[in-house]
């Protein structure tokens, strides 16, 4: 039981605390994450964060609350996302890198909800009002019930809250953020514990519907302690690389929905447009082939997307040859290269190997890893792939294993115009129709696949 008044020291990545600081958390092993904690000193103060006392019992079959009280956001890709709509109450955490737009889009989602169910009331705590005034005016955005407080305790926040009855708002974001109940600076542990409590009460007790801006960290995880992603209802990432065109919002935890769906947008200057077909998004623009490029058909949410895997082989200047993956993870290249090297004979222990993802795409599925593995070959041999899409999981015995939604992404090569693809042969075999005009080869190992598509 921690005193009233008592100093400790709490990991800012898993919320581990002691005595003491401590260079390295026991816990998740990570280094410089301690800082000072100190518990509040008012004596008899309540414990906040749940959804209030005096809560009854009641039936469940006799409780209200259905999908038809989701409210639109005016954004039919992040609707998708969140698992058809914003359901009033619900506490809804986005993070992502600097920069990458979490922002723009929640304001932009802020306007159009505020059209359709005001007042929408917009907390920059990073911001000045004249800052969100002009990015809004640049985007075009309209603004009617859209109120905004330029606020960072956490006291006035819940009064602004408690006054305008909003249906929804947005704080970005929580790591600047503090309570005055709280004896230690804005971000720490303690402080962004304690105001989540705080926000997560007032969309369970009044309706609110919350969106919660989160800073990342270096790794790409979530800042703060990971009960806050136990505190949300929904965890969104807003991925993509800056100096691509596109970002992908993605459900990482949603109670009220799938969390394979995903959101596409484009960055323009009138801000985030939506991509609602993303058909040849990521495709080659030119049909000229060359060595080393080769096209997948991948799943992202439960629609198929075509993606071109490029690879490039050199000779090592080095002792100890590279192997870079953009887009890939680099450990599956790794295991690819020792199937390819011990059960093709293709000798690249000697070559530097790199792969991309054209586009910027992160794929994690391992439907591509025939496309991925042809397209070394491809580049190793000098010899330009036809024009033929490949999709399957690659074994290490270098059988190639079959894979989910197969008629989805034969329907969508069909439809974007390729006349060939190879696939599992235990796919092909479960086929019971074919899209009319295209030529589908199964093929059981890469020994097959090489045959079937090099000849």
């Amino acid at each position: 039981m921690r005193k009233t008044g008592e100093t400790r020291f709490v990991c800012q990545a898993c919320g581990h605390s002691g005595p003491k600081w401590l260079g390295r958390c026991p816990e998740c092993q990570g280094w410089n994450t301690f800082v000072e904690e100190k518990t509040p000193g008012e004596p008899g103060r309540k414990a906040r964060g749940g959804n209030g006392s005096g809560a009854e019992i009641e039936w469940l079959a006799e409780v209200s609350g259905s999908d038809a009280d989701r409210k639109d956001t005016g954004m039919p890709e992040l609707n998708r996302v969140l698992g058809g709509g914003l359901v009033p109450g619900s506490f809804v955490l986005i993070g992502g890198d600097p920069g990458i737009g979490k922002s723009t889009l929640l304001l932009q989602a802020a306007a159009r909800l505020s059209r359709k169910s005001p007042p929408v009331l917009f907390v920059s705590a990073e911001e000045s009002p004249s800052q969100v005034k002009m990015r809004a005016t640049r985007l075009n955005l309209p603004l009617e019930g859209l109120a905004i407080l330029a606020e960072t305790r956490m006291e006035a926040i819940e009064e602004a809250i408690l006054k305008l009855k909003p249906s929804a708002a947005i704080i970005d974001s929580i790591q600047t953020v503090w309570a005055e109940a709280m004896g230690t600076a804005p971000g720490s542990v303690g402080q962004v514990r304690e105001c989540a409590g705080a926000l997560l009460r007032l969309a369970k007790t009044h309706g609110v519907a919350l969106f919660v801006v989160c800073h990342v960290t270096k790794d790409g995880m979530l800042a703060g302690p990971r009960t806050l992603e136990h505190l949300a209802d929904c965890v969104l990432s807003f991925e993509g690389d800056r100096h691509h065109l596109y970002r992908i919002l993605r459900a990482v935890k949603n109670r009220f929905g799938s969390t394979s769906e995903i959101g596409v947008f484009e960055m323009t200057g009138a801000g985030l447009k939506e991509v609602a077909d993303l058909g040849s998004l990521f495709l080659p623009q030119s049909e000229t082939s060359a060595p080393g490029r080769a096209v997948s058909a991948c799943m992202e949410g439960n629609r198929p997307l075509l993606v071109e895997v490029q690879a490039l082989t050199a000779h090592a200047a080095y002792g100890m040859p590279q192997r870079r993956a953009a887009g890939l993870d680099s450990n599956r290249l790794a295991i690819l290269l020792a199937v390819l090297e011990q059960r093709m004979g293709y000798h690249l222990s000697a070559s530097d190997v790199f792969l991309n993802v054209a586009g910027g795409l992160l794929v994690e599925e391992p439907a591509a890893d025939l496309a991925a593995s042809l397209a070394v070959v491809s580049a190793f041999k000098d010899s330009p792939l036809p024009r033929t899409v490949l999709v399957g999981e690659v074994g290490l015995a270098g059988e190639i294993r079959p894979v989910i939604h197969m008629d989805r992404r034969l329907e969508e090569i069909s439809r974007l115009g390729f006349k060939k693809c190879v696939i599992p042969g235990e796919n092909r075999k479960s086929l019971s129709t074919t899209p009319p005009g295209l030529e589908i080869e199964g093929a059981d190992d890469l020994a097959q696949a090489v045959r079937l598509v090099f000849g």
